[in-house]
């Protein structure tokens, strides 16, 4: 037992608990299946994003520029559904995906091939892109009545009664946690996060690595941007501005350790419900948004604390075979 409650995520999730018990003592109906189902429904493009953001994190750098990837990617898409609205709604997601990855990538090798910091670079970016997206569209919007209904209605729909959405959001967590723990590209992004010196003893190439994370955050960054815009059926210059923040407060708040190295796939999802819960819940039980960023802040600042503390113990051997030898 003792062994089980070191898990950050155990805790994670046991705070997610209190915090609904709590709020059900001022709204009873929070706590009902269908209310939570709405809530996952809701935070899941932050889980998304969250994961994307987690590989980067791991490997020691940074993407500030997820929100402003979301924004262009969007504007993107809803202007060429708007141009061309029998272009199907898969094809669409293709191209979403490809213009992520192609930003994402632009990072990547701005941080691999000039060895620029991943900070430096994507805050460059991020004002790049949101200016791309401005220039891209004249400053004008793309509304719903500009859209197709097949463009807001896909991840509108449901299949066996669970919102599409959300079933996107389930498959890319499956994925991510293949990716984390089951290949060789996982445990490199661990090993570099630990010790990007011994990686490269160990014949990992620690830039092209990189660049890859940058990429993957890229395509998530590229497919948040269609499920965002037809969400929320508005494309504008200010879709996400700011967003950023979350993204990175979710994995803070599950457990992703800032120096590189240590963190999950469940808590990075963790986190994000996190987020999700406080932002829908604060507004029914009438409490001021201004609260509302006083709580996300208190427990970024307490889940640093915590994995500061966790991190004085021994990290994750990734390579242990090579620091025997």
């Amino acid at each position: 037992m003792k062994a089980f409650l070191k898990y950050r995520e155990i805790w994670l999730l046991a705070a997610i608990v209190v915090l609904i018990g709590l709020i059900s003592t001022r709204f009873p109906a929070f706590a009902d299946a269908g209310n939570l189902r709405q809530v996952f429904n809701d935070t899941s493009i932050l889980m998304i994003l969250a994961l994307g953001q987690m590989v980067v994190i791991l490997t020691r750098s940074i993407d500030l520029s997820m929100a402003s990837n979301l924004c262009f990617t969007g504007m993107v898409v809803a202007m060429l559904n708007a141009a061309h609205p029998a272009i199907p709604i898969p094809l669409l997601v293709v191209i979403a995906l490809a213009v992520g990855l192609m930003l994402g990538a632009i990072n990547g090798l701005l941080v691999w091939r000039l060895n620029i910091p991943s900070i430096v670079v994507t805050l460059g970016t991020l004002t790049i892109y949101r200016g791309a997206t401005f220039v891209l569209s004249g400053g004008a919007w793309v509304n719903a009545d500009k859209m197709s209904p097949d463009f807001i209605g896909f991840q509108r729909a449901a299949f066996l009664g669970i919102p599409v959405l959300s079933l996107i959001a389930i498959l890319v967590i499956g994925l991510f946690f293949v990716l984390m723990t089951r290949t060789a590209l996982g445990r490199s992004i661990y090993a570099i996060g630990v010790n990007p010196t011994a990686s490269v003893y160990a014949g990992i190439d620690v830039g092209r690595t990189k660049f890859i994370v940058f990429c993957i955050s890229g395509m998530i960054g590229g497919l948040s941007g269609y499920l965002w815009i037809s969400r929320y059926v508005i494309a504008s210059v200010e879709v996400a501005n700011g967003y950023e923040l979350n993204i990175i407060a979710a994995c803070v708040i599950g457990g992703i350790s800032i120096a590189g190295g240590i963190g999950s796939v469940g808590g990075a999802v963790l986190g994000a419900l996190f987020l999700g819960i406080i932002s829908n819940a604060l507004p029914v039980i009438n409490i001021s948004p201004f609260w509302q960023m006083a709580i996300s802040g208190s427990a970024i600042i307490l889940a640093v604390v915590l994995n500061a503390r966790g991190e004085r113990q021994q990290g994750r051997i990734i390579l242990r075979k090579v620091e025997a030898a």
